[in-house]
């Protein structure tokens, strides 16, 4: 079966506008510091969207939740968000982090070969983690990963992956987080997105 066509919306990159392709995409956001951009299944709905604020599309309004009987509130602006992209053809791996407020590009680390979507999650909330302790910041850190969450809390990747010749640096970062975790304490709410309530994390690669 034929991959389902996707359009890509791009507010801030090289070049603004919608590219029917990932790799035009790319050239516009590869190592762009702010990028934002989200894909679409219709060229139509890529538009409108472009038309908009990047912000009420990627992340539902805050004033929207109250919709949900009051039992979600409105994530915390002031806050850092966390994702990871896995691509299941190549198992290349990439993650990076926004300060949720201002969408400015914290971090932004691979493609890794031979990697797995939970560790990018992980490495990625971990990374959040440091990087707040290092500007000696108690800003909260969202992530949609339950997984991420639950290994950063346990000090361990549980992961299962196993090592190869391509991903040597992959576990070597790993190691270096789970050391950084039993080493270090820190005062960081790490906080689930609620993909459901508020729609897709701002820190989302948008190739879904």
């Amino acid at each position: 079966m034929a991959k389902k066509q996707k359009y890509y919306a791009v507010w801030e990159g090289r070049e603004q506008g919608v590219f029917d392709t990932w790799e035009k995409c790319k050239k516009q956001i590869d190592g762009f510091e702010g990028a934002k951009y989200k894909s679409f299944e219709t060229e139509k709905e890529a538009h409108e969207a472009l038309s908009k604020n990047y912000y009420a599309v990627v992340a539902k309004k805050e004033k929207s939740v109250s919709i949900f009987k009051g039992k979600v509130p409105p994530p915390i602006k002031e806050s850092i968000v966390v994702d990871a992209a896995w691509n299941t053809a190549s198992g290349d791996m990439e993650y990076q982090g926004f300060d949720y407020k201002t969408g400015n590009l914290l971090f932004r680390k691979g493609p890794f070969q031979d990697g797995t979507n939970n560790i990018g999650e992980f490495l990625a909330v971990v990374h959040a983690l440091a990087l707040l302790k290092k500007h000696k910041s108690d800003l909260p850190v969202y992530s949609d990963s339950k997984t991420a969450i639950s290994w950063v809390s346990r000090k361990k990747a549980n992961t299962k992956l196993d090592p190869t010749p391509r991903n040597k640096e992959l576990f070597e970062l790993i190691d270096r987080a789970e050391s950084w975790l039993k080493t270090n304490t820190y005062t960081n709410k790490i906080l689930k997105w609620e993909t459901e309530h508020w729609g897709e994390n701002p820190a989302d690669f948008g190739r879904k």
